[in-house]
C-alpha cells in the first residue's frame, strides 16, 4: 500500500504552506532552554488562544511562580519535577518562514530523547547559562550536534542579567566554548549572543542592558539559516523492506517494497541493489486501491515490479546506478554511546542502517570524548556510556551507507546490543579493507554484465534452490576431497544442480598463463571469477582448495556478491578460532556432517529444505 510519511509536519493552521525549518534546542539542565522557547513563542505571536492563562493557572494550582518554560513542559510530571524529559514540538513563525522548534531534554539521563529530537533538526540553538558557565551537556551536546551532521548553530548565553550584563563575562565564554569545540574537531557556531530570556533581552528584540553587543538578535540569526537541501533532491535511496509475491492468489507479481528515503524513481528508470550489485529496470509502482502513477518521490512507502525478476532480500538498497551508496565491511563513525555495559573491542554486536543489520565489532577506537571533563579527549580501550568517540566498525560482511554529508537516512546508524538499541552515530568515511579492490571490480563487472534469456528466478525454480558456495577449508591431508566429494554427490541425488570445483583445477587451466611468482591474491581473484560464472548459472559449488584458507574467503565472497556462502573448516586440533560456519576434526560420521551442512543450507534458504 502505498503511503506517505512527512518529514514535518504541515504548516499552521490558518497560515498558507510557507518555508518550514526544524529547530532544537539543547543545552545543560537548568540554563534556560524552555524559557527561551517559551518567551519566542509569546514575543511572536505564536500561542494558542489562551494557553497563557491555562499556564498561569497550572501555576497556581502547584503553588510555584509563573515561568515561560511551562508554555513547553506540558506533562504534568514535567512541571511537578521541573525537568523536560521528552523533546516537546511547537510553531512560531517570522516574517522569513515557520519554524517547527524542538525543545530536547538537557538532563544527562534523558541524553536518548535529546539526540531523537536533535537528528530531525536543520539548525540549532545552544543554550548556556551566564552564571554557570560550560558544563558537561553544554560540552556533550556541542559534540552531539556536530556527530548528527548539523551545521548550523547558534549559542545564546542566557541569563546574562545575572552577571551584571557583563560583556567581559560573555567574552569569557565564548572563548572557552569555542576552544572546546576546535580541541574536539566539533562544529563550529555561527554566531554567540547574549540573552535575558526571562525579559525578552536579544531574542526578537535588542537589548537596551547591553549596548556592548552590535550583533543580529536570535530571531535575526535563525532567519539567516539556509533551508536544509529537500530529501527529494537528494540521490535515490530505498532501503528494502520486504519482498511480496502473492501466488495463493493467482498473482505473479514479485513487489519489492519499502520506504523512499530519499530522491525519486520513475517506471523505466534503471535501478541497481545494493551490495548485491543486481540491476534492472522499474517495470510498474504498485499500490493497494491506489490511482497509478508513473512516479514517485522521498517520504512515500510503496512497492515496485521489475523488468526482471531477481533474488533481492530485506537489508538491501535501491539506488540509481550512477549514484551508488557505498559499500565495505570497514566505515568510520562518530557515535555516542548509551548503554549500561560500555561498547568494547573484541565482542560482536549488531549495527542497523536502513532495513540492514548486520554483525559489527570495533575496528579501531580513533578518540573517546568524555564531555564531564574539560580536557576532552581520552585514552580508553573501550567506550563508556555517554561517551563520545571517533570510531571505525567493521562488519562481518559488506554492507551498504553514505556519508551523512550525502545523504541523512543512510548516514546514520544505530548499535544494538543484545535486544536494547545502546548507542548510535553517523558515518563520515568509508575505510579501505582488503576486499575494497575486488568489490569494485566486482560492481564494474555487474553493472555491465551481459544477461542471458534464463533469470535467476527461472533458475531456482526449475531447480528447487538457490546458487550457492560451499567452501572446504583446513590444511593439507585433512579429508576436504573426502567431505566434499560426498556433499557433492548427496546434493546431486537429491535432485540438485551441484559441482565440485577444486582448486587446482583452476590453476592447472585459467592459471596455466601465470608465472610460479604470481601473486597468490591474484590465484585467488581468479578462483572467485570462476566461482561467479558458476554461481550465476544457478550451481551449487562444493569447492576444496590449500590455495584458498579462511582469510581468503572474503576474497571469493567479494566477488560473487550477495551469493549465500557456508565456511567449512577442517581442523583436527580443535584449536582454531578462525570464524567459519561449521568447524569439525575430519573423524566425524561422513553422513553426519553431509546432513549438518544441507541443515546450514536450509536455514540460509539456499535450499528450501533440509531431505
Amino acid at each position: 500500500m502505498i503511503t506517505k510519511t512527512e518529514a514535518t509536519p504541515g504548516p499552521m493552521p490558518g497560515v498558507e504552506s510557507r518555508e518550514q525549518m526544524n529547530i532544537v534546542i539543547v543545552g545543560h539542565v537548568d540554563h534556560g532552554k524552555s524559557t527561551v522557547v517559551g518567551r519566542l513563542l509569546a514575543d511572536t505571536g505564536s500561542l494558542p488562544q489562551g494557553k497563557l492563562d491555562s499556564v498561569r493557572k497550572e501555576c497556581q494550582r502547584t503553588g510555584k511562580p509563573f515561568e515561560y518554560a511551562f508554555l513547553l513542559d506540558a506533562l504534568s510530571d514535567e512541571q511537578d519535577q521541573g525537568i523536560t524529559i521528552d523533546t516537546a514540538r511547537c510553531f512560531f513563525k517570522t516574517a522569513r518562514r515557520d519554524y517547527i522548534i524542538i525543545d530536547a531534554p538537557g538532563h544527562i539521563e534523558f541524553l536518548k530523547n535529546m539526540i531523537s529530537g536533535a537528528a530531525r533538526a536543520e539548525a540549532a540553538a545552544l543554550i548556556i547559562d551566564a552564571k554557570e558557565g560550560v558544563r558537561e551537556n553544554s560540552r556533550r551536546h556541542g559534540y552531539i550536534l556536530s556527530m548528527l551532521g548539523i551545521r548550523q548553530v547558534v549559542v545564546c548565553v542566557n541569563k546574562m542579567d545575572l552577571v551584571g550584563n557583563s560583556e567581559e563575562h560573555f567574552k569569557r565564554i565564548e572563548a572557552e566554548y569555542r576552544t572546546f569545540l576546535s580541541d574536539i574537531g566539533a562544529v563550529s557556531p555561527k554566531q554567540f549572543i547574549p540573552i535575558a530570556a526571562i525579559n525578552g533581552e536579544n531574542l526578537a528584540t535588542r537589548a537596551a542592558a547591553m549596548p556592548w553587543y552590535r550583533g543580529p538578535t536570535l530571531l535575526e540569526t535563525l532567519d539567516g539559516f539556509a533551508k536544509a537541501k529537500t530529501r527529494v533532491d537528494q540521490p535515490l535511496r530505498m532501503p528494502v523492506q520486504a519482498v511480496y509475491k502473492f501466488t495463493s492468489h493467482g498473482d505473479d507479481r514479485r513487489i519489492i517494497s519499502g520506504r523512499i528515503d530519499a530522491g525519486r524513481v520513475k517506471i523505466g528508470d534503471k535501478v541497481v541493489f545494493s551490495p548485491s550489485n543486481k540491476t534492472s529496470l522499474i517495470k510498474s509502482i504498485e499500490g493497494f486501491n491506489t490511482t497509478a502513477r508513473s512516479e514517485i518521490d522521498a517520504g512515500w512507502s510503496t512497492g515496485f515490479t521489475l523488468a526482471e525478476e531477481i533474488y533481492i532480500t530485506r537489508g538491501e538498497i535501491m539506488s540509481h546506478a550512477e549514484h551508488a551508496p557505498l559499500v565495505s565491511t570497514r566505515l568510520r563513525a562518530n557515535l555516542i554511546w548509551l548503554g549500561k555495559k560500555p561498547f568494547v573491542q573484541g565482542r560482536d554486536y549488531k549495527i542497523k542502517i536502513g532495513t540492514v543489520a548486520s554483525s559489527v565489532r570495533i575496528h579501531k577506537l580513533v578518540k573517546v570524548i568524555d564531555a564531564s571533563e574539560r580536557g576532552g579527549e581520552l585514552i580508553k580501550d573501550h567506550v563508556g556510556r555517554h561517551d563520545v568517540a571517533d570510531i571505525i566498525l567493521e562488519c562481518r560482511q559488506p554492507i551498504p551507507f553514505d556519508l551523512i554529508g550525502d545523504c541523512e537516512a543512510t548516514g546514520r546508524f544505530v548499535i544494538v546490543d543484545g535486544y536494547d538499541v545502546a548507542g548510535g552515530g553517523i558515518v563520515t568515511a568509508s575505510v579501505a579493507d582488503a576486499q575494497d579492490d575486488l568489490r569494485s571490480e566486482a560492481r564494474m563487472r555487474d553493472f555491465n554484465w551481459v544477461k542471458g534469456g534464463v533469470s535467476v528466478t527461472d533458475r531456482a525454480t526449475r531447480f528447487g534452490h538457490r546458487s550457492g558456495l560451499i567452501m572446504f577449508v583446513g590444511k593439507a591431508g585433512v579429508g576436504k576431497h573426502r567431505y566434499a566429494r560426498l556433499l557433492e554427490k548427496a546434493l546431486f541425488a537429491g535432485g540438485r544442480q551441484s559441482y565440485m570445483l577444486d582448486g587446482t583445477n583452476v590453476l592447472m587451466g585459467v592459471d596455466h598463463d601465470l608465472s610460479v611468482d604470481t601473486a597468490r591474491a591474484e590465484l585467488v581473484r581468479r578462483f572467485g571469477e570462476v566461482v561467479h560464472i558458476l554461481v550465476d548459472a544457478g550451481m551449487l559449488v562444493v569447492s576444496t582448495t590449500n590455495a584458498i584458507g579462511l582469510a581468503d574467503h572474503g576474497a571469493v565472497q567479494a566477488l560473487i556478491g550477495d551469493t549465500p556462502s557456508i565456511v567449512v573448516e577442517i581442523d583436527p586440533s580443535g584449536a582454531s578460532t578462525a570464524p567459519c560456519d561449521l568447524r569439525i576434526r575430519g573423524n566425524e560420521p561422513e553422513a553426519e556432517v553431509v546432513s549438518r551442512i544441507v541443515e546450514l543450507m536450509a536455514s540460509r534458504r539456499i535450499i528450501t529444505d533440509a531431505g
